[in-house]
Formats: structure tokens, C-alpha cells, sequence
């Protein structure tokens, strides 16, 4: 999730609250558990801020999240969860150790692990004052040390909660991770299955919550040729020439309303006086549907099918054709969460009860694959301010930032609440 994504969401309408769900999250917010979660979250902020630094200076690149996940699971242990350990995919997963007795299917709370910086990369934090920057200080180191917090918080208040409260740090989440982490941990062999919710702090923020998840599509189209030298074998069908066609076709494609396509990377040949024997480019498809997203993807494939069939046709007389290759290298699904289930209510009534007033956001986060599984799930910013994601200038800046982990601690109550008979309102 990008850490801008609330700064440039101002314009978005706000979330209206229902009748009496803000006034059961004030009431909550008064009550002894969360006025104790609120006062060791205040008085411990400087912990906080210390594990959001030494776990973002831990690498974790694409599918090398190892050594940060086996710092977290001991973290996990020194918070209080129980249970620590990892699972097949490699998340890290723990159960909160409720002091009174608990039912039911459970409610995941998690944040990702991985970044999308690549091995090497130096991710070193500097600090000035209530200024942190480093790659991934935000997302989501952030992430991961509010579900350090809150736990750590929640034990320390003994609080009492209505269903089992699990915790995750989920590996996958960027790039062409794929999700892969949430796709484990909700499918039939993860802790995940058959949860009642799933909430996923990511980044930084006090305002948005992702209730809607952009689906993608990833596609690596490679063309492939004989090749042949630049003089003497001129007229052979050129793979490069051939892939700017398909790339030209695609930006004629008309968008529907809320989707995107675009090409990431692009490459290919082997010297300026040769006929490439290969190109190839990456692209990606979005929306918040999907049903555009696969028609977009039906339509994107098909345009460049017919630009390679053209760049065949004219290709000289007796010469090898060029050959298509399509790869799907990532798909994540679309999905959403109701603004009147009880998870979006719970949430939007916590943001109100602080003081803050709730933005929609619609964005591709580990949310993603709960919301198309069916189960109720939001992603939340963990508190603070944050700008440049995904750059190695990334930056938080601890504003107001306990403030974000008692709403994801208060959205949880509140859910208990809103989720039972007595509290329909």
C-alpha cells in the first residue's frame, strides 16, 4: 500500500457513520481496557518507534523475508503472543493470549513483511527528531511494529475478547509476491480459514480505510524470432519492431472508468546491427472489478496478437514468423468489503471516536484476497505521516502516531460489539 495514498485522498467523500455506532466506540474508547491499551501505547511509543527501526533495517527483498520473519516471531514471544511460529509459506503467525474464554472463528490481524527493494540495498534509518527516514520505514515497518504494539498493549491491559485474535507478519505482499502470503494463510491449510475478519495495518495514516481492493493483472509478452544480421537480413520480422507495434496498439485501447494499463519494463537484441532473436515487456492491468479486469486483459491480449499477426504478414518472403509468448506473472484479485458490514462500520466509528474523519480508499493491499474470498477485511494506517513509498527516500513522521494503533485496537472492540445481536444498531 502506498503510504500517499491518504495525503492524496482528500477529496474522496467521507464515510458517514451510522446512528449510534460512534457513540458505542466513544463509549469503548472511556472504557478500562482502552483507556489502559491507550496509556501504555502513549508511554511506550519510543519501543514502538525502536522495533519500526530495527525491523525495517532488516533486508526482506521479494521473496527474501527470512531473516526479518524470524526476528518478528521473537518479538512476537517478548509481546506476549503465544503459539509463535511460521507457516508453510513462511508468515509468521501467533495468537493473542486472551485471559477469559474465547469462541468462535477468529479475527486476523496482520502486517506484511517483504519490501520491494532488492537485495543490497541499503536500508539503513537516519532520525531526526520525530523523522525517520529509510527504505520501507513506512511500508511497512510501520505495519509491523503496530502489531507488535498492540498486542504488546493488549496483554498488558489483560484485555477480554469475544473471539480468538490471531496475528501475522505475511510474506508476498509486494510486487510479484503476488499475495502469496494471504494466499496461504486463507487457504484451507492456513490459520486464516474461515476467519470472521481480517484486518491488515499497513503504512502510515489515521483517516483511510481500504475497504475496496484493486485487482491487477501482470503479463510478460515476449516475442521471439530468428534473428539475423541487420544488412544482409533485412525484412526478417523484427521482434523489437514487432512489440513497439503491440505496446502502440495497447495505448489505443480505450479504458474503462477506474482501470489501468501500463507497461513497467521493456527490453530485448543483442547489438545495433543485429535483428534481435527476442524482445519481451512487462505490463499491468488494474481495477477495483473484476470482471473489467478480465475483459482488459481480453482485449489487451488480443490487440497484441493482431499487431504480431500484421508484423508477420509483412515480414520478407520465406523467412521464419515470430512467435508470441504469454506469461502471467501476477494476478490479484478484486474485491471489496460493504460499508455496512459490521467490519467497515467498526472502523469508520473508531476514525470518528478519535477525532478523525474517515476516507474510502480503494487500493491493492493483503486485503485483497479476504475481500474476494468473502471475508470481511479493511486495511488501516498505522498512525503518523509518510511520504516517498517505494522509493529509498521513504520517510514517517511520528505525528499522532499511537493514535492509529489504538483505532486498529478500538476497531476490534468495536467490531465484538457491532458484530453481536445487542449491537446492531
Amino acid at each position: 500500500m502506498s503510504a500517499a495514498l491518504e495525503s492524496t485522498s482528500a477529496d474522496a467523500p467521507a464515510l458517514s457513520s451510522r446512528p449510534g455506532d460512534t457513540s458505542l466506540a466513544e463509549a469503548l474508547l472511556a472504557s478500562h481496557p482502552l483507556r489502559a491499551v491507550r496509556s501504555h501505547l502513549l508511554a511506550t511509543d519510543e519501543t514502538t518507534l525502536a522495533h519500526q527501526t530495527e525491523l525495517t533495517q532488516i533486508p526482506a527483498p521479494p521473496f527474501g523475508e527470512e531473516e526479518r520473519a524470524r526476528r518478528m516471531a521473537e518479538l512476537l514471544s517478548d509481546c506476549g503472543a503465544v503459539e509463535v511460529r511460521f507457516d508453510r509459506e513462511g508468515n509468521v503467525v501467533a495468537r493473542y493470549p486472551d485471559p477469559g474464554p474465547v469462541q468462535g472463528p477468529p479475527v486476523v490481524v496482520a502486517a506484511h513483511l517483504d519490501t520491494v527493494f532488492p537485495a543490497g540495498t541499503d536500508v539503513s534509518v537516519t532520525r531526526e527528531g520525530d523523522l525517520l527516514r529509510g527504505p520501507g520505514i513506512s511500508d511497512d515497518g510501520r505495519g509491523l511494529a503496530a502489531v507488535l504494539a498492540l498486542c504488546r498493549s493488549l496483554v498488558r491491559a489483560e484485555a477480554s475478547l469475544e473471539r480468538p485474535l490471531l496475528l501475522a507478519a505475511t510474506v508476498g505482499e509486494e510486487g510479484l509476491g503476488d499475495l502469496r502470503g494471504t494466499r496461504y494463510l486463507f487457504s484451507p491449510e492456513g490459520v486464516g480459514h474461515g476467519a470472521a475478519a481480517f484486518l491488515s495495518l499497513d503504512g502510515a495514516g489515521n483517516r483511510g480505510i481500504v475497504h475496496r481492493g484493486v485487482g491487477s493483472r501482470r503479463i510478460r509478452l515476449e516475442l521471439t524470432g530468428p534473428g539475423g544480421h541487420s544488412w544482409s537480413d533485412w525484412g526478417r520480422a523484427n521482434p523489437i519492431h514487432a512489440l513497439a507495434r503491440v505496446l502502440a496498439s495497447l495505448q489505443e485501447l480505450p479504458l474503462p472508468e477506474g482501470a489501468t494499463l501500463s507497461v513497467g519494463r521493456i527490453a530485448g537484441g543483442e547489438s545495433v546491427n543485429a535483428i534481435p532473436r527476442s524482445a519481451w515487456a512487462e505490463l499491468e492491468i488494474r481495477s477495483g472489478d473484476e470482471a473489467v479486469l478480465s475483459g482488459l486483459e481480453s482485449r489487451a491480449l488480443a490487440s497484441g496478437r493482431a499487431a504480431v499477426d500484421q508484423a508477420n504478414d509483412e515480414r520478407a518472403g520465406g523467412s521464419s514468423p515470430l512467435s508470441l509468448h504469454e506469461h502471467v506473472i501476477g494476478s490479484r484479485p478484486a474485491g471489496s468489503t460493504a460499508e455496512d458490514s459490521p467490519l467497515v462500520r467498526a472502523a469508520v466509528a473508531a476514525t470518528y471516536a478519535l477525532g478523525d474523519v474517515p476516507v474510502p480508499l480503494l487500493s491493492s493491499t493483503d486485503a485483497n484476497v479476504p475481500m474476494a474470498r468473502g471475508v470481511p477485511a479493511v486495511t488501516l494506517g498505522a498512525g503518523g505521516d509518510a511520504g516517498n513509498a517505494h522509493t529509498v527516500d521513504e520517510w514517517y513522521r511520528n505525528v499522532r502516531g499511537p493514535q492509529g494503533i489504538v483505532r486498529a485496537a478500538l476497531t476490534l472492540l468495536t467490531l465484538e460489539r457491532l458484530g453481536s445481536p445487542e449491537g446492531e444498531g
